[in-house]
């Protein structure tokens, strides 16, 4: 069972890994939290990032599908 996935990045994240977009290609069952690991190995996800599959916000448990677009924002501060 091959799945691709696209894995998007925005604001500070963007900035801090140096791209936007990530495309993943898989052969297992993947949460969210998965799918950070397998696109930045080198960096633990920054506490509080929320995550987003096709636009709609989930837990880091979520299991991805092919298809699937997952979004990783900053946590968001106001003031």
């Amino acid at each position: 069972m091959a799945v691709a996935i696209k894995v998007r990045y925005f604001a500070s994240l963007k900035e801090k890994l140096g791209r936007d977009t990530d495309r993943l290609d898989f052969d297992r069952v993947m949460s969210v939290a998965d799918v950070w690991e397998k696109v930045v190995p080198a960096q633990k996800m920054p506490e509080n990032t929320l995550a987003a599959v096709n636009m709609e916000y989930v837990a880091l448990e979520h299991q991805v599908n092919d298809g699937d677009e997952v979004a990783f924002f900053p946590p968001v501060t106001g003031g």
